[in-house]
């Protein structure tokens, strides 16, 4: 069972400043007013709670008088209030939230009593189990070559429609217009309408890794095959180091597995002719060649430091994951019936009898899930640290690489300084001259020459590929996804002829890869951005949201039950309305007919879809203003932010 939204609330920055905007759960709720008195700041303000990565807040007397922000959201015997407050200056975005599981009806809690203690991450993982998403699916992302874990973020696409988009030919869904989002909801959409089987789900995610493995294997066995462990260029390195003097003359070949020592040999061994030309106040050559042997060192400290924090990272993730899932087979208790005298199950919640013998086990097992939660919070605090202490080093790591580099070119400029000075080359600087090259190539290409033999799993590998793409030959997801599609399409086309929207006597469809509805007239398929007026916009951008929450709704996708539209009026208002008049005849008709629909799809899911409807309009007919909870005029002097919070006049928008 997923969630609804019971309150809306704001802390200002002075203290005892509290104002909470409640709602009607399984109903329609309207909030009017005028201009620049906080109603569109409602839905952004719910976003940034619902772990948003930036902050969607614009920039008003919301921003300038708020200091923290939450959202109560509720569902049967369940109740979880989520705070954030605004960014401090100069921060984009605050990265850390206050998550409080409460009894049913608790109000909001003063600012004073908030922690504010949960990471970003974290929180977005702990509602993602409230709205019920199974966070173990991973589906493909379309265009991308990786998979993506369903969470509330992209829930929130089906949820959403903000004044530029509930109206527009162009985008049909919430964030559809930024970089990424299109792939991204083409491929969550399956999940959300439950044609993505879990099992299905993973094998195609193991058949993707599979196949990533496969790929890199090969790149690596040719590689391997390019560099032999005693390539051309190791054997005349190792034959300039004979002549130079660095070495001493052998009879016989070197083996592959000897030709690294001996090039590291000769990289550390002292010429004797260097000896005898260096000069007493040091050599920098020699110099240059120590300090690149303590780079040298420095880097592969820095590697092992690196290593060890990434088996501690996913050390960490393993423990989480396991965490999680035994905390999603004791989260059953939630469906034990508690009594409200003393907060103990008392009911079966199948038949309703007593079971007094039931509190010991749910008292250990409540301790269970707090000792989960307090180890996954850990566990969620303790990654990013070790993460941010990983980029630290692979930081260091780049600039001792850097140093090296810079290193090499000293020694290189020493040695052209030396032949300069020199008329004729001597022992010394030849061997200083081979020293760096051997030092370059054990540097780069030794690296691979250094690396433990590659295993030849190929055969391995396709045998595993072919095994999964077996199991996967009979998946039918893609046409469970075309018949549940078809199905929504009949009732988008429902609602469009109730709407008396044009073209909504042709087949109507909900197209997934373009994002849009399609009419299939017999003139050829018409998209909604080819459909004329802004009303015709409209009326699909609520039928289509409407039907899809009736889908949700019916089968139980994890997706809010809650539809947040931006001032639908807007088709028929004029851009400077302030009120008056109402919109008359056939305008006033189309309107009222709009949230007729809605209304009728509330009552027909008995509650169990809430939509939040802010608007400019006031309209006097039933149909409106019995589901007015808030209106926000200066009339009344009534705002999100209370009249006695402003200390100065400001001149800003909030919407």
């Amino acid at each position: 069972m997923t969630f609804q939204i019971q309150a809306v609330t704001v802390y200002g920055k002075q203290p005892g400043q509290i104002r909470t905007v409640p709602f009607r759960t399984g109903a329609l709720n309207i909030v009017t007013g005028d201009s620049r008195r906080g109603k569109s700041a409602l839905l952004t303000i719910i976003d940034y709670c619902l772990a948003s990565s930036d902050y969607p807040v614009k920039a008003g007397k919301v921003r300038k008088y708020v200091g923290a922000y939450a959202v109560t959201l509720t569902k049967p015997g369940r109740q979880l209030f989520v705070a954030r407050r605004a960014p401090e200056q100069g921060n984009a975005v605050s990265t850390v939230l206050c998550v409080l599981s409460q009894a049913p009806e608790t109000p909001p809690p003063p600012l004073e009593e908030l922690t504010f203690a949960t990471p970003l991450d974290t929180a977005k993982d702990l509602l993602s189990d409230f709205c019920g998403i199974d966070r173990t699916v991973k589906v493909p992302a379309v265009a991308r070559a990786q998979t993506l874990a369903p969470s509330i973020r992209h829930a929130l696409y089906f949820c959403f429609q903000a004044q530029n988009e509930v109206a527009n030919p162009d985008l049909l869904f919430h964030s559809q217009g930024e970089e990424w989002r299109p792939n991204t909801i083409r491929g969550v959409i399956p999940y959300f309408l439950g044609a993505v089987d879990p099992e299905q789900a993973a094998l195609r995610n193991r058949l993707r890794l599979l196949r990533r493995d496969l790929s890199d294997l090969e790149a690596k066995l040719a590689q391997a095959r390019d560099l032999g462990p005693a390539s051309g260029q190791a054997r005349a390195l190792l034959t300039e180091a004979v002549e130079a003097g660095l070495l001493p003359h052998r009879d016989t070949e070197p083996t592959a597995e000897e030709v690294l020592g001996l090039l590291r040999s000769a990289l550390e061994s002292t010429n004797r002719l260097e000896l005898e030309l260096r000069p007493d106040d040091g050599d920098p050559l020699a110099a240059a060649i120590g300090r690149r042997a303590q780079l040298r060192r420095a880097v592969g400290q820095s590697r092992a430091r690196i290593a060890d924090l990434k088996r501690a990272i996913e050390e960490n993730d393993d423990f989480a994951g396991e965490a999680r899932e035994q905390r999603r087979r004791l989260a059953s208790l939630g469906l034990m019936r508690l009594s409200p005298d003393t907060s103990q199950a008392a009911q079966c919640p199948v038949c309703e009898s007593p079971i007094a013998s039931a509190n010991t086990t749910v008292a250990t097992i409540m301790h269970d899930l707090e000792r989960l939660d307090g180890d996954l919070q850990v566990i969620g605090s303790d990654t990013p640290a070790l993460q941010h202490q990983m980029a630290l080093e692979e930081e260091q790591l780049q600039q001792l690489r850097a140093a090296l580099s810079r290193n090499q070119d000293e020694i290189n400029e020493i040695n052209t300084g030396l032949r300069a000075l020199q008329q004729e080359p001597d022992h010394a600087q030849q061997a200083a001259h081979v020293r760096g090259r051997i030092s370059l190539y054990l540097d780069t290409t030794a690296q691979h020459v250094s690396a433990p033999q590659v295993e030849d799993r190929r055969d391995d590998l396709q045998q595993q590929i072919a095994e999964l793409q077996d199991l996967l030959s009979d998946d039918t997801q893609d046409d469970r996804l075309t018949s549940y599609l078809s199905l929504i399409s009949q009732n988008i086309r429902v609602k469009a002829a109730a709407l008396e929207l044009d073209h909504s006597n042709a087949p109507i469809r909900l197209d997934v890869n373009r994002l849009t509805v399609i009419a299939d007239t017999t003139d050829g398929p018409v998209r909604l951005a080819d459909m004329g007026s802004a009303e015709n916009h409209l009326g699909y951008h609520v039928a289509t949201l409407l039907s899809l929450h009736e889908w949700f709704s019916e089968h139980r996708g994890p997706v809010p039950r809650t539809l947040i539209l931006d001032q639908p009026s807007q088709v028929y208002f004029p851009p400077d309305y302030t009120g008056e008049p109402t919109p008359q005849g056939t305008d006033l008709s189309h309107l009222l007919n709009i949230y007729r629909i809605i209304n009728d799809t509330i009552q027909a899911l008995d509650g169990a879809l809430q939509v939040i409807v802010v608007e400019h309009a006031d309209l006097a007919d039933p149909l409106f203003r019995d589901h007015v909870v808030e209106r926000w005029r200066y009339s009344n002097n009534q705002a999100l932010v209370p009249p006695e919070w402003i200390t100065e006049p400001i001149d800003d928008e909030d919407e």
